[in-house]
């Protein structure tokens, strides 16, 4: 579990070497530090900055391009600082042009995130899974992709390019992105809402021999699949980016509407941790430790 002195999370190059691996390397999203703990706590081997639910906790809105790239590199450090896991990032659209990728590249670098993926999408953007989307020409996000390799410092670093061409001009279009977003010198591929598991397996058979990435949008146009089947198909990383916000919503309902009944939480005492146990998790006991080696 990530330490208050002295944590580092888990780099680049861990998740270079995870993605070695045979096995798809699941990565569940979260939009704080508190998430990225629980999903250390769970046992995953990374985690995922989610865009959509960072906008939905900090702004209590959409994520329809409302964020900057200051407000997303701060979320992405904090959850890099709470845990000991490679934090995969959403990077909108790299917030402009080929300069500005240069400069959001670095800053998430620098955050000590393993990875962001940018989409190829007109800003503002908006949730792959919306409605409405433009995307920018081929040869601009090519551009964007060669200055994002360039732009870090660390060759372990990995730049995921995302595609939101499928909704926009079909899933030809797509895979062809991608296949030049791979040559431009993107380590991982994300083909954006595939909208059937057919159109899952064109996009395994067609980009066979380049790493993928499977968004598994809960509740969005890309159908449910298995973990099997994504694994036959051969893809990389699964992430999943709204489940705990999803859960944690119908959560904060349920109990508030409870509390509200009855007047106190009373009702929904022995379904939370106890106040120790919760203290403990966060660390409490290396700041009491740390209070004693330096005493103020």
């Amino acid at each position: 579990m990530g330490q208050f002195l002295g944590a580092v999370s888990g780099g680049p190059g861990r998740l270079r070497e995870l993605l070695a691996r045979p096995d798809p390397i699941l990565a569940p999203g979260v939009f704080d530090g508190l998430g990225a703990r629980l999903v250390e706590e769970a046992g995953f081997p990374a985690v995922y900055m989610t865009g959509f639910g960072t906008a939905a906790a900090l702004l209590g809105r959409p994520d329809v391009g409302l964020l900057t790239m200051s407000e997303m590199v701060e979320n992405a450090a904090r959850i890099a600082a709470a845990c000991d896991l490679p934090v995969i990032a959403d990077a909108d659209t790299g917030y402009g042009n080929a300069l500005n990728v240069i400069r959001t590249v670095q800053e998430y670098e620098r955050a000590g995130v393993a990875a962001i993926h940018i989409e190829d999408q007109v800003a503002p953007k908006k949730c792959g899974h919306m409605e409405g989307k433009q995307v920018i020409p081929l040869s601009e996000m090519e551009a964007k992709i060669r200055a994002a390799v360039a732009a870090r410092r660390s060759p372990d670093f990995v730049i995921i390019a995302r595609t939101d061409a499928r909704a926009v001009e079909g899933m030809d279009s797509a895979l062809e992105r991608a296949r030049r977003y791979r040559e431009a010198g993107a380590d991982v591929l994300f083909v954006e809402a595939a909208e059937s598991e057919d159109e899952i397996s064109v996009v395994a058979r067609a980009l066979a021999d380049l790493p993928l990435l499977f968004n598994w949008a809960e509740g969005g146009k890309t159908p449910p699949v298995s973990y099997d089947t994504l694994a036959a198909l051969g893809f990389k990383i699964v992430i999943f980016p709204i489940a705990t916000l999803l859960g944690t919503t119908a959560w904060i309902r349920s109990a508030l509407a409870e509390i509200r009944k009855a007047g106190t939480p009373l009702p929904i005492l022995d379904e939370l941790p106890r106040f120790g146990e919760f203290l403990e998790f966060i660390g409490l006991p290396e700041i009491r430790d740390l209070e004693q080696r330096f005493p103020s």
